[in-house]
């Protein structure tokens, strides 16, 4: 089997745990050099272990919130120093778990929403991309969510946040791709980890799927999303740009879910 990433330096934020975990094991399971950034040091540091038991390619971790500029700037001093280059650059880091209601909003925490899920993916995209201008080549993959174009109740700046990843996606593609600098977007949706969790045995068991709400019958996996980044980081998708490619099972394709019994 081809290895896709051989010898490849990537950058996997918010790699502590689900997506971002995933996502690093699968790169470096296809022979990319990985470097891992989180702000959860014990989830982070589990990462790295689950890494070298399964690929002798190098990993570093990062231990830092990227949404500011001091600490986006440590991390690149890691892919400098080590490697002199950034291949892949894949933004997953950001808060999922903002539930509020819009009525109990104050400008603090929709400042803070949109710094960690949005500011941060300029930070990174920026560094990432001055250094891939360079040699001419490089992939970014942003994580956006069902919420971009599908609307969650009481989650207003998590959902604006995605739709701007999306919008961020599309200009960055147009700006970087005479520098052969593809800029493409995941939206994953049912995916498990935080903040969905496993459905009981006895739902499973059963597979009403008014439970599931997907089309597949399935909640998603963090695997499903790697498979999907792979594909994008590789060149098996070397002529793709601007596009946001949909991991959520059909979710986001139905007028409306099954029935209740």
């Amino acid at each position: 089997m081809r290895v896709k990433l051989q010898d490849k330096v990537a950058i996997i934020t918010g790699a502590a745990m689900g997506i971002g975990r995933g996502i690093a094991l699968k790169f470096s399971e296809q022979g990319a050099h990985v470097i891992v950034n989180d702000i959860v040091e014990d989830g982070l540091n589990e990462t790295v272990e689950m890494i070298k038991a399964v690929s002798s390619q190098k990993v570093f971790a990062h231990l830092g919130d990227i949404s500011l500029k001091e600490q986006v700037d440590s991390l690149f001093d890691i892919v400098t120093g080590e490697f002199g280059r950034i291949d892949i650059l894949v933004n997953n880091a950001g808060w999922t778990q903002c539930n509020r209601h819009f009525l109990e909003y104050d400008e603090e925490f929709w400042d803070k929403v949109i710094r960690i899920n949005l500011k941060s993916v300029y930070l990174t995209t920026h560094r990432a991309a001055t250094m891939m201008v360079e040699r001419r080549e490089g992939v970014i993959i942003n994580l956006s969510s069902i919420g971009a174009t599908k609307a969650h109740r009481q989650m207003v700046a998590y959902d604006a946040s995605k739709g701007a990843i999306d919008a961020f996606t599309k200009a960055t593609a147009l700006d970087l791709g005479p520098w052969n600098i593809r800029v493409n977007a995941i939206a994953p949706a049912v995916i498990l980890g935080t903040p969905v969790k496993k459905m009981d045995d006895d739902i499973l068991a059963r597979q009403n799927p008014a439970d599931f709400g997907t089309p597949l019958l399935r909640q998603g996996t963090p695997e499903d999303v790697a498979n999907s980044a792979l594909f994008l980081a590789s060149s098996d998708s070397s002529f793709m740009t601007g596009q946001t490619l949909s991991v959520d099972g059909g979710l986001g394709i139905q007028a409306r879910p099954y029935p209740k019994p």
